[in-house]
């Protein structure tokens, strides 16, 4: 392009642009003359030969403009120049650029129309600007004279109008500002009130109004001075809250909750409460123990404030437990009061506000306050597990953290009441049955409870050793009803219910159906009611220690004249609780009426036969009970010491009394394989062996002898070898009858102890029954029948018998002497008895079992004293059934013990003489009650009258074979 205008500069053309502007002088080119054009045009063009020339001319011609074509021309030159070549040259270089001024003169031809069009727009254009020019001229002109005429006059009022209008609104935006930062004042003033909802609804007014005018810097201030003052209110808001939880007044909590429906913060408040409870209950029972534990340190040591609740629990004192843990147990139940008072609250609430409302208008709202509501119900109803189990934690915490073992008895039983009062307060209060609780307890009642045990068997033990068997007068219509210790079997038949509940529920009977928190939602305390019935029934409750005599004890078994003070339905029988029976503790009425001679109690008062150890057993059997009423998880245990108690009585009673090394030569059968079953488990599980020196290092370890206890020794003061005494008949009669009357009240109370004992447990209290308690009755034959072997002279009787002569040969008339002074015996046993008597009331089951074991013992020396003979006639045989007969009869006169004991075996032995041989040998056979030697003396005395040697022979054979066997 450069080129063709450098061409078109020298061949003197301008361009559009040049010839409008004017521009400078084109550069003096040489311009072919017209001439020459014509000559260009006129020659012969051959296009091809034309572009062949073009493409000829070297390249370089065709670079930028700064190209010096002269200079490059001179330095082809060669050193040499040859004036032909360069004419030739030249002619070149001509025929070249006549090539190109051709081209480009046609080029420039081609173009010319559109140049002059082109042109001629530019022209017009300029004419169209100087028009343009001359209108804006004259608008200018009548700008200036409108601005005159028409806006600084007009226009200059609306804007003062203007300004006065913004004025007057600023005045008034004014007024409330000044009216907001008073209302810090009002603030304050509400606050102080409790007017918390006014407070933040006159804080968001503010806020709102605060926030229209925003754009002023000292509402920037305000407002964040509102929010401050609104966190300020939400803080107070927050203290108000706690405070709910322990002290719960409708109107101020109405107040907070409206305050933070009015903050659209419902939930959060929920949330907040909960955490607030959680709070209380830990700052009041820290501030309960931490009171009591500075209270005893006896200075103001800060080091226990400093300290964990569970270590601080560690210093309670003993003296001081009870009274701790009943403030403790009345400030939680502050709390879960205010937790009941406020669930209460929002559901009063829901139901006021489920009234319907119009459907478009308050949909949304309606929506977001069911949400709520919905959010709220379910936080209280776990709140309830929650805070309650926060209350056992902390409960527990206190339980666990002092060592129980060595309270007083009544002090525990206090402490389990409080206990049992707190798990009633549980189940109230969210259903729970109080596992927490219930294990910690259970933990604290096994190991206070082994230790008393222990103590309490071996103060049993040593009543046991220091007991003189002495009567123990107590008025005919006693039972185990009247002492304290059972009251509570009284005030309430159902063994799950607390001696506190039971006062409670007796109080009124309109009480019983109102649950703790409808009782007490006004004013009082559970725990407040249950130390106030302590104090009332203090005649109730047990002493220190169960052996110590109180006013009770007397008025049961010491005031004969007077049983005012006695309800009149103890007055009565003692009625089973299951059946309505009164059980038969004494001689039936019918036998009363009829004078026996085997009767020896008529002229005493019918009262049952115990000593004070007998008593002691029961008030201790009525303390365990009382624990296992409270606490029902260690009912197994308690039971299990319930029977150790009365195994060791029984197992006392035998070894003091019953045993005896003749029994087995007896044969009488005296102890049963129940009764000896017993006392063996008895000796194995309970009496320490190696305490008495026997069998040292056999048994187990030590930890097994903490379970048992040494064997008791019979006092000194006892004496069982007087015969004047019938050899301490008196004693041995107090001892069996109140182990007796012991059985009769522990079958009385089965039907109480079965309700409080675990069903896979069952079995155990079954088997108790039927292998220990029945089998008490049963000592009375072996204990009497040491009476019966001392206290008619058998051994005299057989010396007499040996001497009478039974080969006689005539029927005698007369009895011999033996059976006088037999007889003479027994009238003198009688009159012991009745000596006796007098002292001790001896039931007729005690004088039917003394008269059959000195009758039996009898019957049996008769048998022996005839096998001993060696000859004997018929006649013989004849004065022998006289000699019975007689016995008999003079007997019957002594006794109404019907029918006499084993006269059977006396005339079945008698009337044996008179058998053939093959009579005699099913008699050896089938009477295996006699001894070898009995059975040989009656083949050998029979040997000559009716029976031969081989006969004999055989006899004494099947004699030999049925004593085979027993060796």
């Amino acid at each position: 392009m450069q080129k063709i205008k450098s061409l078109m500069a020298r061949q003197g053309l301008k361009s559009p642009q040049e010839s409008m502007a004017d521009l400078s002088p084109v550069e003096n080119l040489r311009i072919p003359s017209k001439e020459e054009l014509r000559e260009l045009r006129e020659q012969p063009i051959d296009p091809q030969a034309e572009q062949e020339i073009i493409d000829s001319i070297e390249e370089v011609y065709f670079s930028n403009d700064s190209f010096d074509m002269v200079q490059h021309e001179l330095e082809k030159l060669p050193p040499e120049l040859n004036l032909q070549e360069l004419e030739e040259y030249r002619d070149k270089l001509k025929r070249q650029q006549a090539a190109v001024s051709k081209k480009v003169a046609d080029l420039i031809l081609e173009k010319q129309p559109a140049y002059v069009k082109e042109l001629e727009r530019v022209t017009a254009l300029q004419t169209n600007l100087q028009l343009a020019a001359v209108i804006c001229t004259n608008a200018r002109r009548q700008l200036s004279v409108a601005k005159e005429g028409f806006t600084e006059a007009s226009l200059g009022l609306l804007a003062n109008q203007r300004r006065r209008q913004l004025l007057t609104g600023l005045l008034k935006s004014l007024r409330t500002i000044k009216t907001l930062q008073r209302t810090d004042v009002r603030l304050s003033e509400m606050l102080e009130e409790e007017d918390y909802p006014g407070a933040i609804q006159l804080c968001l007014e503010c806020q709102k109004a605060a926030s229209t005018f925003k754009h002023y810097s000292c509402i920037s201030e305000l407002n964040s001075k509102l929010q401050d003052t609104l966190e300020q209110i939400e803080e107070q808001l927050d203290v108000a809250l706690s405070k709910t939880c322990k002290h719960f007044d409708v109107s101020h909590y109405t107040k907070v909750q409206l305050a933070y429906t009015l903050l659209g913060k419902t939930q959060t408040a929920m949330d907040q409460l909960h955490m607030h409870f959680t709070q209380a209950i830990h700052n009041t029972v820290f501030q309960v123990v931490l009171g009591y534990v500075e209270l005893c340190a006896g200075n103001a040591d800060t080091k226990f404030q400093k300290m964990q609740y569970k270590d601080l629990c560690t210093h309670i004192t003993p003296d001081s437990y009870i009274p701790c843990l009943t403030d403790l147990c009345k400030a939680l139940w502050e709390v879960m009061l205010s937790y009941h008072h406020t669930m209460q609250w929002h559901e009063e609430h829901d139901k006021q506000e489920t009234t319907p409302t119009p459907e478009d208008a308050a949909a949304a709202e309606s929506d977001e306050l069911a949400v709520d509501h919905s959010y709220v119900k379910k936080k209280l109803e776990h709140g309830l597990t929650r805070i309650w189990q926060d209350v056992q934690l902390k409960v527990k915490a206190y339980i666990l953290g002092t060592d129980m073992s060595n309270f007083k008895y009544d002090d525990f039983i206090v402490v389990l009441d409080v206990i049992s009062r707190l798990m009633q307060v549980g189940e109230e209060f969210c259903g729970s049955k109080s596992e927490v609780l219930q294990e910690s307890i259970k933990r604290q009642s096994v190991n206070y409870f082994k230790n008393y045990h222990r103590a309490r068997l071996e103060e049993l033990r040593m009543f046991l050793e220091n007991e003189t068997w002495e009567l123990c007068p107590v008025k005919s219509n006693f039972n185990i009803a009247q002492l304290h210790e059972f009251k509570f079997m009284g005030q309430c038949r159902s063994p799950s219910v607390s001696p506190s509940r039971q006062a409670a529920s007796s109080s009124s009977s309109a009480q019983e159906e109102l649950s703790l928190f409808q009782q007490y939602q006004r004013e009082g305390n559970p725990f407040e009611m249950h130390m106030e019935h302590k104090e009332e029934e203090t005649e109730d409750v047990l002493a220190s220690n169960g052996y110590e005599s109180d006013e009770l004890e007397k008025s049961v078994y010491q005031d004969y004249d007077s049983d005012s003070d006695v309800p009149e339905e103890l007055k009565q029988d003692y009625v089973d609780e299951q059946t309505g029976d009164a059980p038969l503790k004494s001689v039936p009425r019918e036998t009363m009426r009829t004078k026996k001679k085997s009767d020896y109690n008529l002229n005493k008062t019918n009262a049952p036969i115990l000593t004070n150890t007998t008593l002691n057993v029961i008030r201790l059997v009525g303390k365990y009970m009382q624990m296992m009423n409270i606490l029902k998880p260690i009912a197994f245990d308690v039971i299990h010491c319930v029977s150790q108690l009365f195994d060791y009585y029984l197992y006392a009673v035998y070894t003091f009394f019953g045993r005896n090394d003749m029994y087995e030569s007896s044969g009488l059968g005296l102890i049963s394989s129940r009764l000896r079953t017993t006392l063996n488990r008895i000796q194995e599980s309970l009496i320490d062996m190696e305490a008495v020196g026997e069998n040292a290092g056999v048994h187990g370890p030590a930890e097994d002898r903490k379970e048992k206890v040494p064997s008791p020794h019979l006092s000194q003061l006892v004496v069982l070898t007087n015969s004047g005494t019938l050899y301490g008949l008196a004693q041995r009669v107090v001892a069996t009858e109140s182990l007796v009357f012991l059985a009769e009240q522990f079958e009385s109370l089965q039907s109480h102890l079965d309700t409080m004992m675990p069903a896979a447990k069952k079995p155990f209290l079954q088997q108790f029954y039927s292998q220990t308690v029945s089998t008490a009755s049963e000592l009375r034959k072996p204990i009497y029948w040491i009476v019966a072997a001392k206290a008619i002279d058998y051994e005299q009787m057989l010396l007499m018998m040996a001497g009478v002569k039974w080969d006689i040969r005539e029927i005698m008339s007369q009895h011999n002497v033996y059976v006088d002074v037999l007889l003479k015996e027994f009238e003198q046993f009688n009159k012991r008895l009745g000596e006796v008597s007098r002292h001790v009331r001896i039931p007729l089951p005690v004088s039917n079992v003394l008269w059959e074991h000195c009758i039996r013992l009898a019957n049996r020396t008769l048998v022996e004293g005839y096998a001993n003979v060696k000859k004997c006639s018929n006649e013989g045989r004849a004065l022998m059934q006289l000699d019975f007969q007689q016995f008999l009869m003079k007997l019957e006169k002594l006794t109404d013990l019907r029918p006499i004991p084993d006269k059977e075996f006396v005339e079945t032995y008698i009337k044996a003489y008179y058998l053939t041989e093959n009579d005699m040998e099913q008699f050896i056979k089938n009477h295996r009650e006699y001894s070898m030697k009995q059975l040989a003396n009656l083949v050998n005395v029979c040997l000559g009258s009716h029976i031969n040697k081989k006969a004999r022979q055989k006899l004494l054979a099947a004699i030999d074979d049925i004593d085979r066997p027993k060796r």
